[in-house]
C-alpha cells in the first residue's frame, strides 16, 4: 500500500472520529440546574404548606351581664358566615366552669347558639366545650373555634448560623442566603390566601352573570355604550373644576 492511499485513510479515520465526538455532545444532557451565583432558593427552604389550622374569636362576658353586646352578635354572626365557607368541621364554643362570670357566660352561649342558627349554621355543627381556667380568678372569655384548612409557612426567625465571617463555617464563603432569608415574605405570602387551595390547581370557570351580560349586549347591538353609569357617582365630587 502506498504512502498517499494510508495518509488518506489516517484522515478519513480521523474525520468519523471527529464526527462521532461532536454527535455524541449534541446528545449529551445535563440535570444540574444552574442559578448564578446563589444556588438555594428561599421557596424551597420556607415552603408554604396547606394543612388544617384554626379559626376563633373571643366573646368577653362580665359577671353581672348574662347576654351579648350588639357588637359580639355582629361578630358571631360573621363567624357563622365565615364557617359556610371554609369550614371543615363543628364549631366549638368553649364555655369557663367554676369561674365569677360562670353563670353569665352559661347564659351568653344559650344566645351565641341561637345567633348561630339563625344565620344558617344546623344545630348538629354546634357543640359546647367547658373548659376550667387555669387561673380561676382570672378574667375567662367564651372562645368560638372552628377547624378550616389554611396555608402556613415557617417558623421564622431561626438564626443556626453566624451571619458574620467564620472559619469554622465552610459555606460563608459560598455566596449562600442566610437560613432565615424570605421567611417572613413566604409567611404574609401564606396569610393573604384567601383559598388555599388556588396553591395546588386553579379554581373552575363559573357561570356569567346572564343580566348583565345580555344588558350589555343589547347596547352593543344599539350602538350604544356599554360602559357602567352610575346615577350618584357625581356627589362624591368636591368641586365642579374641569367640567
Amino acid at each position: 500500500m502506498s504512502r498517499t492511499s494510508a495518509a488518506d485513510r489516517l484522515r478519513l479515520i480521523g474525520a468519523l472520529v471527529g464526527l462521532s465526538l461532536s454527535l455524541g455532545a449534541c446528545m449529551q444532557t445535563s440535570t444540574e440546574v444552574v442559578t448564578a451565583t446563589v444556588p438555594d432558593d428561599y421557596r424551597h427552604r420556607h415552603p408554604i404548606a396547606i394543612q388544617e389550622g384554626n379559626q376563633s374569636i373571643a366573646v368577653f362576658v362580665g359577671q353581672g351581664r348574662g347576654g351579648l353586646t350588639s357588637q359580639q352578635r355582629t361578630d358571631v354572626a360573621g363567624l357563622a358566615r365565615s364557617w359556610q365557607r371554609e369550614g371543615t368541621g363543628v364549631i366549638v364554643s368553649s364555655v369557663p366552669v367554676n369561674t365569677p362570670n360562670a353563670r353569665a357566660a352559661a347564659d351568653a352561649y344559650r344566645e351565641i347558639r341561637e345567633v348561630l342558627a339563625a344565620s344558617g349554621v344546623p344545630s348538629r355543627a354546634i357543640t359546647m366545650q367547658p373548659y376550667h381556667p387555669e387561673n380561676p380568678h382570672q378574667f375567662a372569655a367564651i372562645r368560638i373555634s372552628y377547624p378550616k384548612i389554611a396555608a402556613v409557612a415557617g417558623p421564622c426567625g431561626l438564626w443556626p448560623e453566624d451571619l458574620g465571617p467564620n472559619i469554622m463555617d465552610p459555606e460563608y464563603n459560598e455566596n449562600r442566603h442566610y437560613y432565615n432569608f424570605g421567611c417572613a415574605t413566604q409567611r404574609n405570602l401564606a396569610a393573604m390566601i384567601d383559598n388555599p387551595a388556588d396553591l395546588e390547581q386553579p379554581r373552575s370557570e363559573t357561570a356569567a352573570y346572564t343580566p348583565r351580560r345580555s344588558a350589555a349586549f343589547e347596547k352593543y347591538r344599539k350602538g350604544e355604550s356599554t360602559a357602567i353609569t352610575y346615577p350618584e357617582a357625581d356627589k362624591a365630587k368636591l368641586s365642579d373644576t374641569g367640567k
